[in-house]
């Protein structure tokens, strides 16, 4: 049940996004798109991927799993396939965590929470990185009482994060720096491939709002409202920049684009379904 709602919400937000811009100008967009920047922008998504995979590892030597890398980056892989394809059932940390604890007799609250970690260290580079873009964007100037947040949010998130990962998870200290790096490191690299995504779009862009809402968006999409962030991202660009008076079906071409690379990525897994990955 709760599949099938956020796939609703994912076509009804796809719809009105449709129904709000200029469609013939979308297809003109995906038309012009120069494959060769979409590449590295595909490059730079995995290279993202794999560091967030470094990253979790990381987080699992903590609780006592020992993974090759080999090994650790397949099953990352196969959990953004069961993210992205089956999001009803088990969905992608809860086959990685069934996986685990069948092999390794883990505590199942010690693997929720380094996945849980894993996924706020990336929540807490994506805040720290938008409120850094935020001062260059057009949307600064919109909302001048906004820069004040953003200030906060850049000196402060780092520090409220890790006071509070030492107060409450005290059992995943021991590469706290490593993974807090990483986390950031990971953020950066999406940014990157979002730069390249927009620089294979034609016309005039502005970089510094593409990519303060590409991150807005990331963070939207976190939530689990729709499927892999489908409907949520178009409508964050939709709207974003409709509030900066910019035509919206360029950013609408850039999110779809985005999405066709998470896919592609996303099916890379499908390789090891079925595989004993973790036999030993």
């Amino acid at each position: 049940m709760k599949s099938f709602l956020k796939i609703v919400i994912s076509i009804t937000l796809l719809i009105f996004v449709l129904s709000n811009i200029d469609t013939k100008k979308l297809i003109s967009t995906f038309q012009k798109v120069d494959f060769f920047w979409l590449l590295l922008a595909f490059i730079f998504f995995n290279l993202s991927k794999i560091v967030s995979s470094i990253r979790l590892n990381y987080y699992f030597k903590d609780i006592g799993i020992n993974l090759s890398f080999k090994e650790n980056l397949i099953l990352y892989y196969l959990g953004m396939f069961y993210n992205l394809f089956l999001p009803g059932g088990i969905g992608g940390d809860g086959y990685k965590i069934y996986l685990l604890r069948k092999k390794f007799q883990t505590p199942l609250i010690s693997l929720i929470n380094a996945n849980l970690l894993d996924r706020l260290s990336g929540l807490i580079a994506l805040l720290f990185l938008a409120s850094i873009l935020f001062w260059f964007s057009s949307f600064s100037k919109l909302y001048p009482i906004l820069n004040i947040f953003s200030i906060f949010i850049a000196l402060f998130i780092y520090p409220i994060f890790l006071y509070l990962h030492k107060k409450l998870y005290k059992n995943f200290l021991t590469y706290i720096k490593e993974t807090t790096i990483l986390g950031l490191i990971v953020q950066i690299l999406q940014l990157i491939c979002a730069f390249f995504i927009i620089l294979s779009l034609p016309g005039n862009k502005n970089i510094f709002d593409f990519l303060t809402l590409f991150l807005i968006s990331s963070v939207v999409a976190v939530l689990p409202l729709t499927i892999g962030g489908v409907g949520a991202r178009e409508f964050t660009f939709l709207y974003g920049l409709k509030l900066i008076d910019n035509e919206p079906s360029l950013g609408v071409a850039f999110s779809f684009l985005f999405f066709l690379i998470t896919l592609i990525s996303s099916a890379i897994g499908l390789v090891f379904v079925g595989r004993d990955i973790l036999n030993r």
